[in-house]
């Protein structure tokens, strides 16, 4: 009965994935909306298999000690950065020394708002556990929880959304040469290849402090015997071996294919080639956060307030919220994500067992849902971007904002895991 059960799952899976492919390239108005459906599909199915995301980095090491997946994360961004130097690189004539096409470089500001931003982003990750793509993954994992943290995001979205122009916000302390902030190449002259190169050096060289911090912190707690387990990260380091019995070959190979864990460091290769494809087709980044908001303002408009209404408060105008969902290439991806999820745990036959976990939670922790949920949409505003928009996107564009954003974004998550700690206390008290 239970292989039964397994089985269907398996079916319904692959009949998610190729339906909603099917489904997309019907309706979707452009190939390039439905090629960000197919990303986000790819991300989601990685960040669900591999048991990865940004949030975690911080959190596992916190509460466990371990720092695999913040190492994972690190040299995600340099091979990421890399591969954009590259790009960026064979994107110069030779001729003229003037640029092919018109590839987006995030070069955030540095400013008050990115580290009121990264610490806010931190401490609210820290109470929901998930960061802005992290919700949508989570809707097959912990759908009651991301449903939740996903609505107060949204509202945290858009209350933040007049402090977009505030100049505190929008003009860097530093700035290098025209930019707005720093960008690394920009600190080396010579050619495009010597300051691209420079550029990369100088973001293995951060990576490197990262890795050797993390290490040092994880032989700490190691010392201290307070290093806790993963059981993801044990899961992807058991293999499973090669049956003898030629009946159990089909599902030795299944699971090979569908359902065993990825490592951290796996699941960070094929998010660097999922970043690369796109800011090839894209000519930009990764970004997730500002859908939310649209989608939040979408489910009050039916509610009763006004588009005008909210234009007014936010300063962008009725019509930023008037248009189709399903026109925006950053939100038909953040759906994908969440399609992904849900493909890998059905295809591993997961999802039964997970689906009964879903309000296993002391009810505490509901509200603590919410509040990290306001707090990180507000401070997306204040970052420009979540964890891909400030973080991962930046970094990878060799711009120091997204370093500084994740020595922010590590504060936070100190912060709002010694406060999710002391609130538990107090409740069990």
């Amino acid at each position: 009965m239970e292989k039964n059960k397994k089985y269907i799952e398996y079916i319904i899976g692959f009949v998610l994935l190729f339906g909603v492919v099917a489904l997309g390239q019907a309706k979707l108005e452009s190939p390039m909306l439905v090629f960000r459906l197919l990303i986000g599909i790819s991300l989601g199915y990685v960040f669900a298999r591999a048991y990865t995301g940004f949030a975690g980095s911080v959190n596992r090491a916190f509460n466990t000690g371990s720092t695999k997946l913040m190492r994972a994360m690190a040299l995600m961004f340099l091979v990421t950065a890399i591969g954009v130097a590259g790009i960026l690189v064979f994107n110069i004539n030779p001729e003229t020394g003037e640029a092919i096409a018109s590839f987006g470089i995030s070069v955030k500001p540095i400013n008050l708002g990115l580290i009121l931003g990264g610490l806010m982003f931190g401490f609210g990750m820290a109470l929901a556990s998930c960061c802005a793509s992290g919700m949508m993954s989570d809707l097959a994992n912990e759908a009651p929880k991301a449903i939740i943290t996903m609505f107060f995001f949204g509202m945290g979205v858009v209350l933040g959304m007049p402090m977009d122009t505030k100049t505190w916000v929008t003009e860097s302390w530093i700035k290098v040469g025209e930019r707005n902030g720093v960008f690394f190449p920009d600190l080396f002259k010579g050619s495009s290849v010597n300051m691209y190169l420079g550029g990369v050096l100088v973001t293995a060289l951060i990576v490197l402090v990262v890795i050797a911090l993390s290490y040092k912190y994880e032989s700490s707690r190691k010392a201290k015997g307070t290093l806790g387990t993963v059981q993801s990260e044990l899961r992807a380091q058991t293999e499973t071996e090669l049956p003898t019995e030629a009946k159990a070959l089909g599902s030795y190979i299944y699971n090979k294919l569908f359902v065993d864990v990825w490592s951290v460091f796996t699941g960070a290769l094929i998010i660097s080639v999922l970043f690369l494809t796109m800011y090839g087709a894209t000519k930009g980044g990764w970004g997730a956060s500002g859908p939310f908001g649209n989608w939040f303002a979408k489910s009050i408009m039916a509610l009763g307030v006004s588009p005008e209404a909210l234009g007014t408060y936010t300063g962008k105008g009725a019509e930023f919220f008037t248009g189709s969902i399903f026109a925006n290439g950053v939100g038909i991806q953040n759906m994908g994500i969440a399609v992904g999820a849900f493909v890998y745990l059905l295809t591993s036959g997961q999802m039964t067992t997970t689906a009964k976990n879903f309000f296993n939670y002391p009810k505490i922790q509901w509200a603590l849902f919410a509040l990290g949920g306001l707090v990180m949409g507000v401070g997306t505003r204040l970052s420009q971007g979540c964890n891909a928009g400030a973080l991962y996107t930046p970094a990878a564009n060799m711009s120091l904002s997204g370093w500084i954003f994740l020595i922010a974004l590590i504060g936070g998550g100190i912060l709002g895991n010694t406060f999710q700690n002391k609130v538990f206390e107090k409740a069990s008290k």
